[in-house]
């Protein structure tokens, strides 16, 4: 069917707008549930970007060097997946394989919103193709396409040579009032505008309009001053149905080559229908039938059609963004067939990127601690085999906020350097003092195949927990190194000692989270971490120095990659009494376990590094470790109870945190709490006692 008379590039640009605009409006109706309003008022600025910018090809959704496409307000989903059915991106599976099919079909876009539908509430990476990243909590999408703009410049450094330009893509995100008012959008812009990512390019959606109404209520600052502030590239389209204001401006971000840019558009939520445009329902709510037809009327369109994709349309995508994309990418993969002749070694290390796998004998360097009188701090063995993995996984890289001398994640080999905008090949990160912006942009960085981590102090976890969710939403092996593990913190107080975080991570779906005893169980913790490749990971760590456990005396400490494991057992492996512990606290149970052999009373050891590696092993070995009828157990934690009831049962006693900690030296912050191996014995006595009797 054709709804246009006149030729000329205008009528089939309008034609397609409104065809975006439709099925959204449509979509949200026949759901009763969404956000009409932005994909209505954004319609222009995703069409002239897909069609006429980016450089993507539809048949080709994980080409490397694709431009990404970021909808950081993801409530307005159904802009994107509108332009993905019409550009006739294809799907593909986890392995990357082209399954025959559209990455988002009309039978997905008429059940927008429903149980298993393609078109979810919110963008879903690894859900649909063509998603980029998941976003929906505002802020999230754009931090995470500084992740994506600074991956692009390491994989330049690392990989481009002269004649071979693998990776030039640029990055360009759409975003609006809410996520500029998330403080995360600010902490990534600062970093943006000093790493002078000039293939980075946020497009503001200025509309005025939040779910409360209109901005003023709370948000009257000077944007545009802000950005130029932070460094950044700044120009405005006061139309967003400009398209020619919008190619202007995008040509200036491409001309652009010292900073990132910032195009403010204005828009009118909801426009086509006048009448609503100053009104938050149509920005979290359907429009209604009635207004569907009057908006309906006000296109020149069929009114009483749904779902309807004009004669054309397709066509003019796949002559566009189709076209154009597959010219490009068939031209790149010539080149990267060369590329693979001139220098295969590196070519072989990206296609082990790209696969998520690591370089043989990639642990080469990785070799037991010996006994050290003094003990070693968690975080020292930690950075001691940090550098010997990082030496041969090159995409290995990240840094701190702000805390690397602290949480000993600096690299030092030589040729490690720092990723700075005039050394873009560095592989030590200074994310500076923004904890949130730093996870999201290292799920940027995993998300363009390169193997990230980040530290900071466990109690931080909490700056950064939104991220560190999407990472285990969206399946991506980051690694966060967390250091200061406990209220052994000692002189800092309770703001900076952990209490309830151990419990907060481990609720998190998908998360595993290890918390070693000694440095040997790092090595072992790191070893597993590195072959996750559809999971993130947490390492908690100790500031304070850990004895060095002999493992001629107690059980190897390849027991880590099973999430728990008997280190010490009783005589004939028949304990009467399970000690369970984790990190520093496995020593003393070690301690209270000698203690108690002493006096004639069998217990056994338990180190459990990871309650989640440890579930996912068979019942058989789990009921090895714990045996069911040995029900007398002490759990050990310098952190809250929560949880640990699954362990030790009704039977059984936790001694852990109750309350924040206190300012003092770490020794009397133990002995206050009950860290002891005193205590520890006396707890197994009471129960032996109530069990006895």
């Amino acid at each position: 069917m054709r709804l246009h008379t006149v030729e000329g590039q205008k009528n089939i640009d309008l034609l397609c707008i409104n065809t975006i605009r439709t099925l959204a409006m449509d979509a949200v109706q026949a759901a009763n549930s969404g956000h009409p309003g932005t994909p209505m008022a954004l319609a222009p600025v995703a069409y002239y970007l897909w069609q006429y910018v980016m450089r993507y090809d539809p048949d080709a959704p994980t080409w490397l060097n694709r431009d990404r496409f970021v909808l950081s307000n993801g409530h307005a989903s159904m802009l994107l997946y509108a332009i993905l059915h019409l550009a006739g991106v294809k799907a593909v599976n986890p392995d990357y394989e082209q399954v025959g099919r559209l990455a988002v079909t009309l039978d997905d876009i008429k059940r927008f919103r429903q149980l298993d539908s393609k078109c979810p509430g919110h963008p879903e990476y690894r859900w649909t193709s063509g998603v980029e990243t998941t976003t929906g909590p505002l802020g999230q999408g754009v931090a995470t396409s500084v992740g994506m703009a600074i991956a692009q410049r390491w994989l330049a450094s690392r990989f481009n040579r002269p004649g071979f330009e693998l990776f030039d893509y640029r990055v360009y995100a759409i975003c609006g009032d809410g996520c500029m008012m998330e403080g995360i959008s600010g902490e990534a812009a600062s970093l943006a505008g000093h790493l002078r990512l000039s293939n980075l390019c946020w497009i503001y959606d200025n509309n005025h309009i939040t779910i409360e109404g209109n901005t003023a209520l709370a948000f009257s600052e000077d944007v545009a001053t802000r950005f130029v502030g932070y460094g950044w590239n700044v120009t405005r389209v006061g139309d967003a149905n400009d398209l020619e204001m919008l190619g202007r401006a995008l040509e200036i971000a491409h001309r652009s080559e010292d900073r990132p840019t910032l195009i403010i558009v204005d828009s009118h939520i909801a426009y086509g229908a006048p009448h609503k445009q100053d009104t938050s329902a149509a920005h979290g709510e359907p429009l209604g039938e009635e207004e569907i037809r009057q908006t309906k009327r006000n296109y020149g369109w069929p009114e009483d059609a749904k779902f309807l994709v004009p004669e054309g349309v397709r066509e003019h995508f796949a002559a566009g963004v189709g076209a154009r994309g597959r010219a490009l990418r068939t031209g790149w993969e010539a080149t990267l067939r060369r590329y693979r002749e001139a220098y295969p070694d590196l070519a072989r290390e990206l296609e082990l990127m790209q696969r998520g796998e690591l370089p043989e004998r990639w642990d080469s360097e990785l070799s037991y601690f010996a006994l050290e009188p003094k003990g070693i701090a968690g975080r020292d063995a930690s950075g001691k085999v940090l550098n010997a993995i990082a030496q041969r996984v090159p995409w290995l890289l990240g840094g701190s906020a702000d805390l690397a001398p602290s949480t000993k994640t600096r690299l030092t080999f030589p040729g490690a350097g720092d990723f700075e905008a005039d050394t873009p090949q560095g592989r030590n990160f200074h994310f500076g003092i923004r904890e949130h912006a730093m996870a999201a942009i290292l799920n940027g960085l995993a998300l363009s195949k390169l193997r990230p981590y980040g530290s900071t102090f466990l109690v931080f976890s909490d700056y950064l927990r939104p991220a560190l969710r999407l990472s285990a939403l969206m399946e991506l092996p980051v690694i966060y190194v967390f250091t200061h593990d406990s209220i052994s913190v000692g002189e800092d107080g309770p703001t900076h000692q952990p209490v309830e975080h151990l419990a907060a991570l481990r609720s998190v779906p998908g998360l595993v989270v290890l918390r070693p005893a000694d440095a040997n169980e790092v090595v072992e913790a790191w070893r597993l971490v590195m072959q996750l490749k559809d999971k993130p990971a947490v390492l908690v760590l100790s500031r304070q120095a850990l004895p060095v456990i002999d493992r001629t005396k107690y059980a190897p400490a390849s027991g880590t990659s099973r999430g728990a494991y008997v280190l010490a057992d009783a005589p004939g492996g028949k304990p009467e009494v399970l000690l369970l512990a984790t990190g520093s606290e496995v020593h003393l149970c070690l301690e209270a376990y000698e203690s108690l052999k002493q006096e004639g009373i069998a217990a056994r050891v338990v180190s459990m590094p990871s309650w989640e590696i440890f579930e996912h092993q068979s019942k058989e070995y789990r009921d090895s470790v714990l045996p069911p009828d040995v029900v007398l157990r002490v759990a050990v934690e310098e952190g809250s109870t929560f949880g640990w009831s699954r362990y030790v049962g009704p039977r059984g006693r936790c001694i852990g945190m109750e309350t924040f900690g206190v300012p003092a030296p770490m020794k009397e912050v133990q002995k206050k709490f009950g860290f002891t191996v005193e205590r520890i014995v006396g707890v197994v006595k009471e129960l032996l006692a109530d069990h006895k009797g």
